[in-house]
């Protein structure tokens, strides 16, 4: 069955914006994992407009002592900044249980494009065999319509994560069908190539269930700005349970 794990970004930005500890990450992050959420995901990035490294740190210590996925997203090739050491060495500190390569640049409001692999695949390289060496599963952002997502097994990745925001759009317009198509096909691919499907981004309960129906065996999807807006109406707990019915129902 598929897993959920909660991106718990929104969080932090609601806390940024006011200073001090309220809303509390930590917390929020705890009530998801108590109704059920397979995992936590967090995207620091440079700027700190969210996840800061201490949070990091305080989120793998929870999900250690709770025995579940801890998955740390980011741009591998950002230069540590003060309060930024830089991704790899927030990996190697906190050991998530996967890390996911994303190259998002500081401009970008949110991640809205995959990798290149003829452009960035050697210098993806070198920083997923660390990665691996750290003791992380390696999955990295594409788009579903990259001709060369099996290069990525190549690379030594573990597995891909599909960038949905294409899907999500489609869905939205009402015409999902070619979008999904080009999902399945996407994560057919792949799976030959022997890696591991998960998918993020703008997933949300309205058109999480049909994806699910129509691209086979996608192992985890990460969840994050639709969840926590749902759950300023419904709370936490019963929006991760409403998320978990909708997997239940396609799994």
């Amino acid at each position: 069955m598929t897993r959920l794990s909660v991106n718990v970004n929104k969080i932090a930005v609601l806390r940024n914006s006011r200073g001090g500890n309220d809303p509390d990450v930590l917390r929020a992050a705890t009530a998801c994992l108590d109704a059920g959420a397979h995992g936590i995901t967090v995207h620091p990035r440079p700027d700190q407009r969210h996840i800061r490294a201490d949070d990091v740190h305080a989120l793998s210590a929870l999900t250690r002592a709770r025995d579940v996925e801890f998955n740390i997203e980011g741009n591998p090739f950002a230069p540590p900044r003060a309060g930024y050491p830089g991704l790899l060495p927030l990996c190697e500190q906190t050991r998530p249980a996967q890390a996911t390569l994303v190259p998002d640049g500081d401009g970008q409001l949110t991640s809205d494009h995959g990798f290149d692999f003829a452009r960035d695949g050697e210098r993806l390289r070198p920083l997923v065999a660390a990665l691996k060496g750290f003791g992380c599963r390696v999955s990295l952002f594409v788009d579903a319509g990259n001709p060369d997502i099996t290069a990525a097994a190549t690379l030594g990745a573990d597995r891909i994560e599909l960038y949905t925001g294409p899907y999500a759009e489609a869905f939205a317009a009402g015409s999902p069908d070619a979008a999904l198509a080009l999902f399945a096909d996407a994560a057919r691919r792949a799976q030959a190539a022997g890696l591991g499907v998960n998918a993020g981004h703008d997933l949300s309960q309205a058109n999480l269930g049909r994806f699910l129906e129509e691209v086979p065996q996608v192992l985890e999807v990460s969840i994050g700005h639709a969840l926590i807006g749902e759950a300023l109406y419904g709370g936490l707990d019963a929006t991760v349970k409403a998320y978990l019915a909708v997997i239940g129902h396609t799994g």
